[in-house]
């Protein structure tokens, strides 16, 4: 079993890279030293020169995997919001009581984010803080509706009608049909904060009677 899930791979939309990073070993460290760097100094002073002299390689081969930062920030981005996906499937899958599955849906997207042991090129726990700090400024452009028509976005898009339908079917206790394909705004989608986040504004400690529909409802 632990080989198997050694295995996994997060996939992210092509449009989004140069060349997969995950097909080569420095590609896998173009991602893990630029999410310390992104952590570290913040997305204004990160550049692929900066990025570059820390890997001991040229500027030129990290444009071979990522056209511009900005593209590298929506790449990190997207495969947070996948991989949140995988570990919500893993953890829910196998239970059958419609309301138990929502309960442990809602612990697995607000409990604090650990560092993932099968993605070691990857520290999930500051690409978690990067989420918070920068997201916004991957969808706060001139671009935003191009860029999801590209299917840009379309992991956090996947999120948000996964947990819709578990929130549905806990509130029904019976599978909900799948989400019909329609075109939404792309101002609709635009993750602030992880789901952890929203725990805390509506069912944290300081507002323990708060419904926790709006983690879960698009």
């Amino acid at each position: 079993m632990q080989d198997l899930l050694r295995q996994i791979q997060i996939r992210v939309n092509d449009n989004i890279y140069m060349k997969d990073p995950e097909t080569s070993e420095l590609g896998k460290r173009i991602i893990q030293e630029s999410i310390g760097m992104i952590d570290d100094m913040g997305l204004e002073h990160f550049t692929f020169r900066k990025l570059a002299e820390k890997l001991g390689t040229t500027e030129s081969s990290v444009y071979r995997y990522f056209e511009n930062k900005h593209k590298l920030l929506i790449y990190l981005i997207s495969w947070y919001w996948g991989w949140l996906e995988y570990v919500l499937v893993f953890n829910t899958a196998n239970i059958n009581n419609p309301e138990e599955q929502l309960k442990k849906a809602i612990m697995v997207l607000t409990e604090p984010i650990r560092d993932d042991d099968y993605f070691p090129h990857i520290n999930t726990g500051k690409l978690d803080k990067i989420v918070i700090n920068e997201s916004s400024k991957a969808y706060l452009t001139k671009d935003v509706d191009q860029e999801k028509k590209m299917g840009l976005f379309v992991s956090y898009d996947r999120l948000c009608h996964r947990r819709a339908r578990v929130w549905r079917r806990g509130k029904t206790g019976v599978d909900s049909r799948p989400l019909a394909s329609r075109p939404v705004p792309a101002s609709r989608h635009i993750p602030v904060r992880p789901a952890r986040a929203l725990w805390q504004r509506f069912v944290g400690p300081r507002h323990p009677g708060r419904r926790v529909a709006e983690v879960f409802t698009l």
